[in-house]
């Protein structure tokens, strides 16, 4: 049998990190990776079958959907967007994830959005919780903190003027105007001192390399990752990671909008987290905070994923092994 290993060819300026960090704890439970498959053109593939494990984010290019009768699919850690659900549940889309049920799915919307439609799901959380196999012992863990993109959902030079048209719409909309808020709030609950001490980290940089300098990207990430003091982050596939490495990690949640919320219906709970009020700045914690998040700070992750990881990689083993 053959094995694939989804990559992600999007055609946009940026790429998701987070993409790759998926793919390498899919790539963990197979023996060999004999094929790389794009996840926006799977309705393409024609060479050998494979086997393929199906987590993650479905899907860009919503008239590609069905995927090829020559993969054959594990859907585990699955996660059907809000936008993208009209598309991909038509009759046929219906009838072709009806054919491969159950679904694992990564978070409780999608789960309940199948079952909606009378396709049997349930939730399996994210598959980057197995990523314990990047873990380190203590004695190698440093006192370096990382920042991996808090807030990144509020408007950035990054996103807001990338070309001329993104700069006269965002100008148009006030988003240009609103380009200090990111800083202002991160600094209501983290001190000056850390951010000024602090390794920052980017994890939708230019799309201008390949595949696999991204995959390369990504594990070298993770080793940093593993062996942190502190990660403070608004990246689910760094913070889920980081949950399996047994990192510390607070996760920093702004989002406001169903496009993003709907994608951590289920996982929210496994972090120690921040929850912030996009309009004012003013914040609330599930832990124990005192003042700022400062390089001193001290959390012990909840240890609530281990009930979701373990049956994730017995379902990968077992479809590996049949």
């Amino acid at each position: 049998m053959k094995y694939g290993l989804l990559t992600y060819i999007e055609n946009q300026k940026y790429f998701n990190i987070g993409d790759n960090i998926q793919s390498l704890a899919a790539k963990q439970f197979l023996p060999k990776v004999d094929k790389y498959i794009d996840r926006e053109s799977m309705a393409f593939y024609s060479d050998e079958e494979v086997k393929l494990i199906m987590n993650g984010w479905f899907i860009h290019n919503t008239e590609n959907w069905i995927p090829s009768d020559k993969i054959n699919p594990l859907f585990v850690s699955f996660h059907m967007n809000n936008t993208a659900a009209p598309y991909m549940l038509s009759d046929r889309g219906i009838a072709y994830l009806k054919k491969h049920e159950p679904i694992g799915c990564r978070d409780q919307f999608t789960a309940d959005t199948l079952n909606a439609k009378g396709i049997e799901a349930y939730f399996t959380g994210c598959l980057t919780l197995t990523l314990d196999s990047y873990k380190v012992d203590d004695s190698e863990r440093g006192d370096d903190v990382y920042i991996v993109d808090p807030l990144y959902s509020y408007p950035s030079p990054q996103k807001n003027f990338y070309n001329s048209r993104a700069t006269i719409k965002n100008i148009l909309n006030g988003k240009a105007l609103q380009l200090r808020k990111k800083s202002k709030h991160v600094k209501n609950f983290i001190s000056q001192e850390l951010l000024n001490e602090a390794h920052y980290v980017n994890q939708e940089p230019l799309n201008n390399i390949s595949d696999e300098e991204k995959f390369d990207i990504a594990e070298e990430l993770l080793k940093k990752y593993a062996r942190a003091k502190l990660v403070i982050t608004s990246r689910i596939h760094c913070a889920l990671p980081c949950l399996a490495m047994e990192t510390p990690v607070i996760f920093i949640n702004g989002f406001d909008s169903f496009v993003d919320s709907c994608r951590f219906d289920g996982i929210l709970e496994l972090f120690n987290r921040i929850d912030i009020n996009t309009k004012t700045g003013e914040f609330t914690s599930n832990f124990p905070l005192q003042g700022k998040i400062h390089k001193d700070t001290k959390v012990k992750n909840l240890g609530l994923h281990h009930k979701l990881a373990e049956p994730l990689k017995k379902k990968c083993r077992t479809f590996v092994s049949k």
